[in-house]
């Protein structure tokens, strides 16, 4: 049963995210292009056992990344007890040395964290990634129900649906949690970003100070926002939208004219909080996602909940035999890569693309893993007057402060072709509302 009164106001609620400028820009041979991310109004519905089922899962998950994150730049007995093998983690490119013995602020590393997921046609769910970096998205399911409620209100009283309202205050007492003492800022690349739109609105929200780059200083190991009027204020928590490499070229890249000299200082010397912490790549690294279920037996003391896609590891010599007598069934990913980059499918290789991807994966097989293909279960979305099904994810967002808490909605993707498995909205994909059932 789909209700025909929202499905009606589908082309409103898409005219008014045009008009609010709700759109993600890509880079695509050396030019920023801007488009609109098509919105479905059908939504995807997760019943309220079934969303605590997967809520205690992702707390789970979460709370052992957070361990690790803390472990592998500290103690490091993960390595010490063979749990992860040491190459793995001073192998990623999400590892940074300058991070080593740094404790952020109340210990959290991840302070926002997109988890991705699938439910397969078995109707279980398997988690296809962490995002514990500068994971983005929540901004557009916030905005799309916004404008659903006002064009179909009634269908907002019939259906007992989770309010996903209170985004925003999750984050913001996320924020005053690590806050050390001083303004919170929402720190931008600027204009030009990928995800600006969802700086800027998230500011708003949570009625922080968005900034860039020029308008924050380091003095005396704190850090001053210098606004309009020149007046200067102390920071004490930056929710950063800039990647780790770009955020202070005394660092850092040397190269970068976004971030701030010192900024990581002033950190390090525990003067502000970096949400998220600087270093969270390690955690990420789609080679130490095989390890998460160990994580959370090793530092938890618990089953995992959530189950990982099947995923191999041509690291190990087991794993790559397994890898090459199966290639035709698996998908091959690159550690390193996101957004859908650095994904393919075995069966849709050339015998040529094979040969050449079989050597480049024996001379670098800590570069990649691979997974066998889930079968998504397929959601109906709306193709001009038409209902037809398409693959679709689910990135959960995840908030540590005090508390570890799971946002009751999430960003659902899905794939306008037919054909594909991908539904990154770099790759053409649109996007849909979560609806959580209150009862």
């Amino acid at each position: 049963m789909y209700d025909m009164d929202l499905l009606d106001h589908t082309d409103t609620v898409n005219e008014q995210l045009a008009r609010y400028g709700v759109k993600f820009g890509i880079y695509k041979n050396n030019t920023f292009k801007e488009q609109l991310f098509p919105f479905d109004a059908i939504p995807r519905i997760i019943e309220k056992d079934k969303f605590e089922y997967l809520e205690r899962g992702l707390r789970q998950r979460v709370r052992a990344l957070n361990l690790f994150l803390k472990d592998i730049y500290h103690d490091k007995k993960i390595i010490r007890d063979k749990v992860v093998p040491e190459e793995f983690i001073y192998a990623s490119s999400g590892y940074l040395a300058q991070c080593e013995g740094i404790m952020p602020s109340k210990g959290v590393y991840s302070h926002i964290s997109g988890i991705d997921l699938v439910q397969g046609k078995d109707e279980e769910w398997y988690i296809l990634e962490d995002n514990l970096r500068v994971p983005s998205g929540a901004s557009y399911p916030m905005i799309a129900r916004s404008f659903c409620r006002r064009s179909s209100p009634k269908t907002f009283q019939e259906y007992k649906i989770a309010d996903n309202r209170d985004y925003a205050a999750l984050l913001r007492k996320t924020m005053d949690d690590v806050n050390v003492g001083g303004l919170i800022v929402l720190l931008t690349p600027g204009r030009y970003n990928a995800a600006y739109f969802e700086h800027s609105y998230l500011a708003e929200k949570t009625g922080v100070q968005l900034v860039n780059g020029q308008e924050l200083i380091v003095e005396n190991d704190h850090l001053y926002f210098i606004g309009g009027d020149g007046k200067k204020e102390r920071v004490g928590a930056v929710y950063r939208r800039i990647s780790d490499e770009y955020l202070d070229p005394m660092s850092f890249c040397p190269e970068s004219v976004i971030g701030i000299p010192h900024i990581f200082d002033v950190y390090r010397k525990g003067n502000v909080a970096l949400m998220n912490a600087p270093g969270n790549g390690v955690a990420d690294d789609k080679g130490i996602y095989y390890f998460v279920p160990k994580m959370i037996r090793y530092y938890l003391d618990e089953e995992p909940v959530l189950k990982n896609a099947p995923t191999y590891l041509p690291f190990y010599e087991e794993d790559m035999k397994y890898v090459l007598e199966n290639f035709d069934k698996l998908v091959l990913k690159d550690v390193a890569e996101a957004g859908g980059y650095g994904v393919v499918f075995g069966s849709s290789m050339t015998k040529e693309q094979k040969a050449d991807f079989i050597e480049l994966l024996k001379r670098e097989p800590r570069r990649f893993i691979a997974q066998e293909v889930i079968d998504f279960l397929d959601i109906d979305i709306m193709e001009g007057n038409e209902i037809v099904p398409r693959k679709a994810d689910l990135r959960a967002f995840v908030l540590s402060g005090e508390d570890t808490v799971v946002w009751k909605s999430g960003l659902t993707r899905f794939s306008r072709n037919p054909d594909s498995f991908i539904v990154n909205s770099s790759q053409g994909g649109g996007f849909k509302d979560t609806w959580v059932l209150s009862r």
